[in-house]
Formats: structure tokens, C-alpha cells, sequence
């Protein structure tokens, strides 16, 4: 029996509609940008297995720090324990982070990084004076994962309408989206603004937090909007004492040319999110970051002042261990230069598909490309199906978010490499 048929027999697959989805891919193993199937066949990976191969697939580095890891510990409980890797690993995130960040609390993937986060703030202001702080603003169109607290913050739109007896209530902002070149120009943000301006005087007193994706909104269609935006957005929070959650868990770690997406924007947040790329990609990880002034709020001599949370796989020596090795490839093999190189070939190649009668709109921000069609919409999976088939028996992986084609390479694709998938994409529109 094919691998295949043994899946259909008893997977149950993340957002899959499995009563009309092709079969899965059967994977057997990775190197590189690259996927092998079972029948020996190479496949492109265009979206970096869900955005988070950061560092090309299987890299030596990294599988040697694995390996040599679980020879000498495996794991150990993080609460009352610690481990050399958990120790150096916080001491390289907060090197790289935005000014400010003293503090690591380590989690599991990107939706118990922003979980960690909104409970940080309501917990942070009860014990800061302001128990009256409980509600959050988003912005319209984000997405901040599937559990309860980064549901209620997304756009519930698309992603979590079954389950709005559940989720909290949650005020939206409408973005300035820019088209094109995501870091080039000014762009007018007046009537966002102003309608910040006005939400704050309504609302202001009763904010917890703001909660963003910097610069780029991924699950909600690849969204790019203007630094000057979120510059003001942090000013004027924070000159009211609302904290400002970034959420980098898919724009962290270079992808967008720089180290973190918020520091295009020249901002610092109060709380920052990682995971995805934190491990190139092998192994789950997650961290929520913050400043030593948030961290003192929660000391004091009452267990009940502390922050009660945690996972039984918080700050897993493994995982560790590759996040260590991850962030030394980045270093040593110049990972945010090649994303900016990416973004300059974008530029360069991406307009030109503008000339295509299905294409609408075409942007960019370091190694994100994005093409949008005309004509159908977020939940038309047919024609989704249909492009993903097309680039699929050509070589290239792609997942399309409705009528949004993009690629998200890992970081050591090359331009030769990117310029030949955008061939395939582009001859296999409609």
C-alpha cells in the first residue's frame, strides 16, 4: 500500500478540505530548497514548508547540532530547571532584537507565543494599577494563529466564524496597504489615522494592547502596508500607555531583509513574538520577548503575581540547540543579505507580470513575492487547486491564498533558482 493510502486511512490534515483536496505529496525527504517525493521525483519548496525553512532543508549545521544535542540531553522540565542551551539561546535573541528586550519566555509555536502575549498584557496592567485594561485592537485582514486568544485577535472572517461564541471581543484598524514595493516612498495613512485617533479617544482607557504583523500580513493574503503607519501607531500607543504586541512569528529572522520586520519601521514593541524560522525550520519552537520593566510587574512575594503559564516542551534543549545553530548559518552565510538580493530581483522581475490580463496587483518586501489575480476569491479552491496542480507538475510547491500566488523561499535559494519558478508560475496562469 502506497504511502498515500495509508495517509487517507488515518490523517487528519491542517487546514485541508479533505473530501476534495488532491492527494498529499508523499515526502521521503528534503535538501536544500528542495523536496523528494517517493518516486524519486525533485519538487521545488516555493513556500519554505509553511514559511519556516529558513535555512534550506536538512543543513549540515543544523542536523549536527541536533544530533549532537540529543546524545546529552533530550529534555528537562523548565520550570525550577534550566540548560546551557536555553541560557545562550536568550542571550543571542536578546543581541539581535530590537533595543529594550531583556527578557525570553520560551513556547512552542506562533500561536502560544501571541497566547503568551495577550495574557502578558491583561496580567501586566492588573498588576500595574489598571485591571480595567482588557481589550486589544488588531488590524483588519491579520492572522495571529488558530488557538482561542490568536483567534479572537485575527480577522474572523475567513479563518474562525465556527467558533465566535468563543472568541473575545476585538477592535480592528483598516490598514494602509501599498502595492509594488513595500519599503519604497511615502504612502498616505491620514485616514487610518484618523480613525486610530478616534478608536483610541473611544477606547484608549480600556486597551490592553495593539497587536500587528509588521509590515506584512501573511495568512491574510500576503498584505504589505506602510512603515510610517505602524510608526505612528507605536507612538500613539504608547503615549497612552498601550502596550504594542509584533507579532514576527512569520516576518522574523530576515525574511523581510532585515533582522525583524518592525525595525524597518524603526520601532521597538513591548512585546515581540518569534517562531517559525527561529529553528530553520526543524524542530518546534517558539519565544515571546520583553522588556525588564514588563518583567517586574509580575515579581513579587505571591505565587499569584507570577506569570502562570507554561508548556511541557518549553525551551526544549533540541530545539534549542538548532535555534543556536540556525542563527549561527544566518551569520556565516550572510542569510539577510540574500533575502535583500531577493527583494531586489522581485523589483526587478515582478512588474512585468502586470502585462498578464489575470493579474491585478504585484508586491514585494525582501524575500516575499506576491502576484494577486482577478476574478476569484479567498475560498475559490478549484482555482487554487488548479494553479497549485499546474506549478506542482512542473516541479514547484506552491499553496496560493485564494487569488494571492506568492513565494516565500528559503533564505539560501538562489536568484537562478527563484527566476525559474516565477517562469513556471507565470506559464501556468490562466
Amino acid at each position: 500500500m502506497s504511502l498515500q493510502a495509508r495517509d487517507h486511512k488515518v490523517i487528519w490534515h491542517p487546514f485541508t478540505q479533505a473530501a476534495t483536496a488532491p492527494v498529499p505529496l508523499p515526502v521521503v525527504a528534503a535538501k536544500g530548497s528542495w523536496l523528494e517525493l517517493a518516486d524519486g521525483k525533485r519538487v521545488f519548496d516555493a513556500i519554505s514548508s509553511w514559511w519556516t525553512c529558513l535555512s534550506g532543508h536538512s543543513h549540515p549545521a543544523i542536523v549536527a547540532a541536533i544530533a549532537d544535542q540529543a546524545a546529552r540531553l533530550d529534555h528537562v522540565l523548565f520550570a525550577g530547571c534550566t540548560h546551557p542551551g536555553a541560557v545562550e539561546l536568550a542571550e543571542r535573541l536578546l543581541e539581535i532584537a530590537p533595543t529594550g528586550m531583556s527578557r525570553v519566555f520560551y513556547s512552542d509555536d506562533g500561536s502560544t507565543a501571541v497566547e503568551v502575549a495577550l495574557k502578558l498584557a491583561i496580567q501586566y496592567h492588573a498588576q500595574n494599577g489598571h485591571p480595567g485594561r482588557q481589550r486589544f485592537l488588531a488590524l483588519a485582514g491579520g492572522y495571529h494563529g488558530d488557538t482561542i486568544g490568536a483567534m479572537s485577535v485575527g480577522d474572523p472572517v475567513d479563518f474562525s466564524g465556527p467558533f465566535s461564541p468563543l472568541l473575545w471581543p476585538v477592535g480592528r484598524l483598516p490598514v494602509p496597504l501599498v502595492h509594488g514595493d513595500a519599503l519604497a516612498g511615502n504612502v498616505d495613512c491620514t485616514a487610518e489615522l484618523a480613525e486610530l485617533d478616534r478608536t483610541l479617544d473611544r477606547h484608549g482607557d480600556s486597551l490592553a494592547a495593539v497587536i500587528v504583523e509588521p509590515l506584512l500580513q501573511g495568512a491574510g493574503g500576503m498584505r504589505t502596508y506602510a512603515p510610517e503607519f505602524l510608526r505612528q501607531l507605536a507612538k500613539k500607543a504608547r503615549e497612552r500607555g498601550i502596550l504594542l504586541i509584533a507579532d514576527e512569528v512569520m516576518t522574523g529572522f530576515g525574511r523581510t531583509g532585515a533582522m525583524f520586520a518592525c525595525q524597518h519601521a524603526e520601532i521597538t514593541p513591548d512585546l515581540l513574538c518569534i517562531a517559525k524560522g527561529l529553528t530553520g525550520g526543524t524542530l518546534p519552537l517558539a519565544a515571546t520577548m520583553a522588556p525588564e520593566w514588563i518583567y517586574e510587574r509580575f515579581l513579587g512575594d505571591s505565587a499569584r503575581q507570577a506569570f502562570l503559564h507554561g508548556h511541557s516542551f518549553t525551551a526544549n534543549p533540541i530545539a534549542c540547540a538548532a535555534a543556536l545553530a540556525n542563527l549561527r548559518v544566518m551569520r556565516d552565510e550572510g542569510l539577510l543579505n540574500k533575502a535583500q538580493a531577493l527583494h531586489q530581483w522581485y523589483a526587478q522581475s515582478l512588474p512585468s507580470l502586470l502585462d498578464h490580463p489575470q493579474v491585478h496587483r504585484v508586491r514585494w518586501l525582501g524575500s516575499i513575492g506576491v502576484v494577486e489575480l482577478h476574478g476569484h476569491g479567498y475560498h475559490d479552491a478549484a482555482q487554487s487547486t488548479r494553479l497549485q496542480r499546474r506549478c506542482l507538475d512542473r516541479g514547484v510547491l506552491i499553496r496560493p491564498l485564494g487569488p494571492v500566488l506568492y513565494t516565500l523561499p528559503p533564505l539560501t535559494a538562489d536568484v537562478g533558482e527563484l527566476r525559474e519558478v516565477w517562469r513556471v508560475i507565470s506559464e501556468s496562469l490562466p
